[in-house]
């Protein structure tokens, strides 16, 4: 069940985040996110209502910790993506966000049995291999791109990526520390978390531009698709919290980390995008590790 829960939440994440680079191609990632993440707090918060359950305050601090962590993540991500190559970007984001949980959940004594550990590395392996593609210095340039006065550190894209692998990571971890006592209260408060710090990001942003020119996203087609984004960014969300607390963080953690898998593949639908021999290799390991992590 865990398997299932946590390859469920690695597939909405993916189509999520598909979509959600779709807006973002037509106005800004920000402007994108500032749809897609109020709509995701009104799918959990009418969630939790209906599953119930009685919060604790840690529980609501834990997932208020985790959202913060996440919107973090998510700010940096795409910062890193305007400053740096996705070839090098996505794999250590994907990487650094599943390998933090396994660290942690080796701490406090997870183990393994061999077939699903060789399962995991496997994973690990697959999630850096189907995130490359290939470095064209002008496919990811945002449009925030030498506009304004950015401090120098934000204009490293590979430590910008390890930066938001890292806060996804501690994202997973918190949630999974949250507990499954308070129902989804926790992922409500996350989810506050994550729009407090989209909305500092933005304030942030119209100071040091002065002045924003980008376009809004408009049209019944492109908010559409940001509040499905949105959507299943939140079902996700639940998938991957339930996982987190019927299983082991490390093994839910990677499982859902195999969410750049689904990118890809919507990408070739979509835009005809051709896989590289890297990504399809990436792929075909996804299958051998998930099929260990099963049988084990």
């Amino acid at each position: 069940m865990v398997t299932l829960l946590a390859l469920g939440a690695a597939l909405a994440y993916g189509a999520a985040d598909f979509l959600g680079g779709a807006v973002a191609r037509k106005s800004t990632a920000l402007k994108a996110l500032a749809w897609c993440v109020p709509v995701g707090l009104a799918v959990v918060l009418t969630s939790a209502v209906l599953v119930g359950g009685r919060f604790t305050g840690d529980s609501l601090a834990w997932g208020f910790g985790g959202g913060v962590a996440g919107g973090t993540g998510l700010v940096t991500f795409y910062r890193a993506l305007a400053r740096g190559p996705m070839s090098v970007v996505a794999p250590i984001s994907a990487l650094a966000s599943s390998v933090l949980p396994v660290a942690v959940g080796a701490l406090r004594g997870e183990r393994l049995d061999s077939t699903v550990l060789a399962g995991v590395l496997l994973c690990l392996v697959a999630i850096g291999l189907v995130s490359m593609e290939n470095n064209d210095p002008g496919a990811h340039a945002s449009r925030d791109a030498g506009q304004g006065r950015w401090p120098r550190w934000l204009d490293s894209g590979p430590l910008m990526a390890g930066v938001s692998g890292a806060c996804f990571g501690v994202f997973f971890i918190m949630l999974k520390a949250a507990g499954d006592g308070g129902g989804l209260w926790p992922l409500v408060a996350a989810r506050i978390g994550t729009l407090l710090v989209i909305g500092v990001a933005m304030l942030a942003v119209l100071r040091l531009r002065g002045r924003d020119t980008a376009p809004p996203v408009r049209g019944r087609l492109l908010v559409g698709l940001a509040l499905l984004s949105g959507t299943l960014d939140a079902g996700a969300n639940v998938l991957y919290f339930v996982a987190a607390q019927q299983g082991l963080l490390s093994l839910a953690a990677v499982l859902t980390s195999l969410y750049p898998a689904i990118t890809v593949l919507l990408a070739r639908i979509a835009y005809s995008e051709r896989l590289r021999a890297v990504q399809r290799l990436g792929l075909a390991v996804a299958v051998a590790g998930v099929a260990l992590v099963t049988i084990g």
